[in-house]
């Protein structure tokens, strides 16, 4: 439990500290990275839903002090968050014998089921951040082209830092 949360702390510090970098970072105008919403997916499947939404809020309203974005994020991550279980328990069967909390990784539900997973969460966290941030459908296009680019992007590099991150001590379910 106390190596768990360390682990937990470093990867929130680690990832708070890039998304901050990251935020600056806009390619061909339209695509940023997001990278923080990592911790959010990679939280344990059987949490609380309480503790899951609390989680995402607080690590939203962070990255909104230092982005000065007005609650966007936190908005976008708590709607992500409430949306986490149920588009797991539809892209991964949890086997019946399963002991502990089964935390969505490659390594544990495979590549095919957890892009899935992946994609599905970025998605509606760019939709949910984007449309916020335009508040309008006047320059709709524009809209969509910054959702889709930063899914993209933002699952690409999500990918890449789970590859780093997995260990090999997680139990495939």
């Amino acid at each position: 439990m106390k190596n768990t949360l360390l682990n937990f702390l470093i990867l929130f510090i680690a990832l708070l500290v890039a998304q901050v970098v990251c935020s600056k970072i806009v390619l061909f105008g339209v695509a940023v990275p997001i990278i923080y919403i990592y911790l959010i997916l990679r939280l344990p499947v059987n949490y609380s839903i309480n503790w899951t939404l609390t989680i995402a809020f607080l690590f939203g309203l962070f990255i909104d002090m230092f982005n000065n974005t007005q609650g966007m994020n936190s908005l976008a991550c708590t709607v992500m968050a409430m949306a986490r279980r149920p588009v797991f328990n539809f892209f991964i069967v949890m086997r019946e014998d399963e002991e502990g909390d089964p935390v969505p990784s490659v390594d544990t539900v495979g590549i095919s089921s957890y892009m899935k997973y992946l994609s599905t969460l970025v998605f509606i966290y760019c939709a949910v951040l984007f449309m916020a941030q335009a508040f309008t459908l006047h320059n709709f296009p524009l809209t969509l082209a910054r959702i889709v680019a930063s899914s993209a992007l933002s699952i690409l590099l999500i990918f890449g830092i789970d590859s780093l991150v997995s260990t090999e001590s997680e139990k495939r379910l």
